[in-house]
């Protein structure tokens, strides 16, 4: 891994030499170096399920990254990712040195024309991934419900998605998963993987109530009969009974006209989000302890030559620097840096012991602002910048909690707006609203009628959506495509 690395699937455990392929030489060393490494992090206390190295060409590697998975459905939208990173790439401004999937066992590529000294610490940063994913809590409870065979699970998904290309047609087809990636975010991280659809009727009260207590007293009164009997006719419940912030899995289990095989390819989007919500929720600690263990790895492998060692160092350097060089400011992060320095600050002020602590049990939210003290973000210069309207950028914040907060801020809701289904009406119409007090802003209503037009196309009757522009002011956007 190296020099800003985008953000990363990641991995799981002991390395399998045999798994590694390319020039023999080169790939020999390496398996050598690998379980010498891994039993040097055994010994360090690291806890990892079998992981599976491959190495690949580069373009292979680039499709991996662009759609998250070796194999997936295919669309239109991943074209669009693989050109903008192809673009980033021959600029400078993204490298790819491995991409790693959690799972028993888990798998990890690397690039085949790194050097020996770069895949020597992607082998290191992987076992570090790997102690992570399968020691950190939100880690093992997502895995736990999506399973830990994500490469299968994905390439039979295409398959499926295949079929149905062949018999549905490429517009229906694209049409369905418009509105399903659209919505890849909009999953309810409070709710399991797998959950039942609501309760039709309203429950009955139960016999023995305070009800009953009243009617025997009535019935006893001077001159009175037994009372009316109560209406005992079965009452729908609302639907949802409340905000559903789950919207590919309402959509999925409450679209009357859905057929099948649109369902499965929303249920499909949502079980791929579920497996890679941990990854986006733990990024910077995730990177960072990796990084941190790359480097402690490296720096005890006495085995290593010295100017191996002297390489795989300066890539690590590349790995954990600010994005910006020289007297510049930094104005975007980068996860590897601040999770690395994160991790040396906790490991040197309280111990290895409190760091692991802390690794099984937060995510970025409680990592940043738990543990990211003044101290280190004095001594990192973070701050919190403004643009103006004329194009000026200048420091807005020093502050520590004001600095916390913006780092965290894409990370809201899976970075996407507060939406929710609100009501399903008799007709099957459908009324969603954005809590735009709880975002603290309004959509970009461009976007937001894109979406909708796919939504109102899938859901094939009338959908609203309840907003407010940039300016405040309250906007109620309307989707009327009723299908093919």
């Amino acid at each position: 891994m190296s020099a800003p690395l985008p953000d990363e699937p990641m991995s799981g455990d002991p390395l399998h030499g045999d798994a590694l392929h390319g020039d023999a030489l080169h790939g020999d060393r390496l398996a050598d170096y690998a379980a010498r490494l891994e039993q040097l992090a055994i010994e360090h206390g690291l806890e990892f399920d079998p992981v599976h190295f491959d190495m690949v060409p580069n373009r292979f590697m680039l499709e991996i990254a662009v759609y998250g998975l070796p194999v997936r459905m295919r669309h239109w939208s991943f074209g669009v990712r693989y050109i903008h990173q192809l673009v980033r790439q021959h600029m400078g401004h993204s490298r790819i040195f491995e991409v790693m999937f959690p799972g028993d066992p888990c798998r990890a590529f690397m690039l085949e024309h790194n050097s020996l000294a770069e895949n020597t610490l992607v082998t290191a940063h992987v076992l570090g991934h790997a102690d992570f994913a399968r020691n950190n809590a939100l880690f093992q409870r997502f895995m736990g419900m999506a399973g830990g065979h994500i490469l299968e699970q994905s390439a039979a998904r295409a398959h499926r998605l295949e079929a149905a290309l062949a018999e549905h047609g490429q517009e229906r087809v694209e049409a369905v998963l418009d509105a399903a990636l659209a919505l890849e975010a909009h999953i309810d991280i409070g709710q399991p993987l797998h959950r039942l659809r609501y309760p039709e009727y309203l429950k009955a009260p139960a016999s023995g109530s305070p009800d009953r207590a009243f009617r025997d007293r009535y019935t006893r009164l001077p001159g009175e009969g037994e009372p009316p009997a109560p209406d005992t006719r079965r009452q729908r419940a609302p639907l949802p009974p409340h905000p559903e912030h789950d919207l590919l899995w309402f959509i999925a289990q409450y679209g009357a006209e859905l057929e099948e095989w649109e369902r499965d390819i929303f249920l499909a989007v949502r079980e791929e989000a579920y497996y890679f919500h941990p990854i986006f929720a733990c990024q910077i600690m995730n990177e960072g302890w990796a990084s941190y263990w790359h480097a402690r790895l490296l720096r005890e492998a006495g085995f290593l030559p010295h100017e191996l060692y002297l390489a795989a160092l300066k890539s690590h350097s590349d790995v954990v620097r600010p994005y910006a060089g020289g007297q510049q400011l930094a104005l975007a992060l980068n996860p590897y840096h601040l999770g690395f320095a994160m991790w040396e600050h906790i490991i040197e002020r309280e111990g290895l012991d409190a760091a692991r602590r802390i690794m099984r049990e937060e995510d970025d939210f409680g990592f940043v602002r738990n543990y990211l003290d003044a101290d280190l973000a004095r001594e990192l210069d973070l701050f919190v910048h403004e643009t103006r309207t004329d194009g000026e950028t200048r420091i807005a914040n020093r502050d520590i909690h004001a600095i916390r907060e913006a780092i965290l801020a894409p990370k809201y809701n899976n970075g996407a707006p507060s939406v929710a289904v609100t009501l399903l009406k008799p007709d099957g119409s459908l009324e969603l609203r954005h809590d735009f007090q709880h975002d603290g802003r309004g959509l970009d209503l461009q976007q937001a009628e894109r979406v909708m037009e796919y939504v109102g196309r899938i859901w094939r009757r009338p959908v609203s959506l309840n907003t407010v522009d940039f300016r405040g002011v309250m906007r109620t956007l309307s989707a009327r495509k009723t299908g093919f």
